[in-house]
């Protein structure tokens, strides 16, 4: 039989789901567009949870009439009653491990696109031709999973990597899968400056940001700084003659966000403050985490080579993942976007230690 108590917090969400449904319909719902968004946020939500109980519900009556046949029966329909009665108790297992990970709590950015921002940190040129290839590897990983990535904005260095470069990744699950790229990554590789054929050791850092809506976060006018200016490419050549580039400062945070890609100095200023958006949001969950914990994780640390999440050691083809001991030998198949293997582990660590959690 399956656990009651699974089916019984299943049930209560199937009664929210309708609820919900209906809410949706609600003509007052749907001009409120904050409210709407958080509704169907939370509608998507709780349909996988109603559609696996639906699922387990139909598994334990199939078990319950396979029991009661098997019972009845005698000879070799006995013996094939009681394959029927292991394959709904395999079946019932399989549900119910997979209904207990929809019920753990929920990353309330999970339905969220990203903003991603990847920076050289040390290294020089050589942790700037790293960005480049994380950047890469992010192309490719966005592909594979049929999101679609968007460079909002680059600063090219004088080899062709980047000094800075951001983008945004929307898509099912891009947050709940490129969470887990916040943080240092530190490269292993000859650089194509060292002329001894030494093996040098470089940084560059991740920043993920749960891309914020309009009715997110409330940006009021009077705080912005907004300053133009000529947009300008690597080196400090001139790319452009009008001054199109925008750098919107938010004067109660001090956050900075400039903007240069777009010949239009409205689309930088929309760029800009998309960027900012996502970037207040942060703010303010981190806070509201800090508040509730009394600690406050940092992405990025100092960006140092002895701080890292992963580590890409081009001579040994090797990438680790330092998070959860993983290593695999397939350092050119993953900077090609092969991040499944790597990232469906780190999926299924934070499922276990908050199964762990939950006891």
């Amino acid at each position: 039989m399956s656990d009651p108590s699974l089916l019984a917090r299943a049930e209560a969400l199937g009664r929210e789901l309708a609820g919900t449904e209906a809410r949706l319909a609600d003509p007052e719902v749907v001009a409120d567009r904050r409210r709407y968004i958080e509704m169907t946020r939370r509608y998507r939500s709780l349909q996988p949870v109603v559609e696996r109980a639906t699922q387990l519900r139909g598994a334990t009556e199939d078990l319950a009439e396979a029991e009661e046949l098997m019972a009845a029966s005698t000879g070799e329909d006995r013996d094939a009653w009681r394959e029927e009665v292991a394959d709904a108790r395999a079946r019932i297992e399989h549900l119910e491990a997979e209904l207990r990970v929809l019920l753990l709590p929920r990353d309330p950015n999970d339905e969220r696109d990203v903003i991603v921002e990847i920076r050289g940190a040390e290294g020089g040129e050589e942790a700037n031709l790293f960005a480049r290839d994380l950047l890469t590897m992010y192309e490719g990983f966005a592909a594979r999973r049929g999101w679609v990535l968007e460079v909002l904005s680059a600063s090219s260095s004088e080899l062709g990597g980047f000094s800075e470069v951001v983008v945004r990744i929307a898509g099912d699950g891009a947050w709940s899968r490129m969470k887990f790229e916040a943080g240092p990554h530190r490269v292993q590789r000859v650089p194509v400056t060292e002329s001894q054929g030494r093996i040098h050791t470089s940084s560059a850092t991740v920043v993920v940001l749960p891309e914020a809506d309009e009715v997110d976060v409330d940006i009021d006018p009077a705080d912005l700084q907004v300053d133009v200016f000529r947009s300008s490419g690597p080196g400090g050549q001139s790319v452009n003659t009008t001054d199109s580039a925008v750098r919107v400062t938010h004067r109660p945070t001090g956050l900075v966000v400039s903007m240069q890609d777009e010949k239009s100095q409205l689309q930088n200023r929309a760029k800009a403050l998309r960027v900012l958006r996502s970037r207040l949001l942060q703010l303010e969950q981190e806070k509201a985490t800090a508040e509730a914990s009394g600690q406050k994780r940092a992405q990025i640390g100092g960006g140092g080579r002895s701080e890292k999440i992963r580590t890409y050691n081009f001579k040994e083809n090797r990438v680790t993942d330092h998070r959860i001991g993983m290593t695999v030998y397939s350092l050119d198949r993953v900077l090609a976007g092969e991040l499944d293997a790597i990232s469906d582990a780190l999926l299924t660590d934070e499922r276990a230690r908050q199964l762990a959690e939950l006891g």
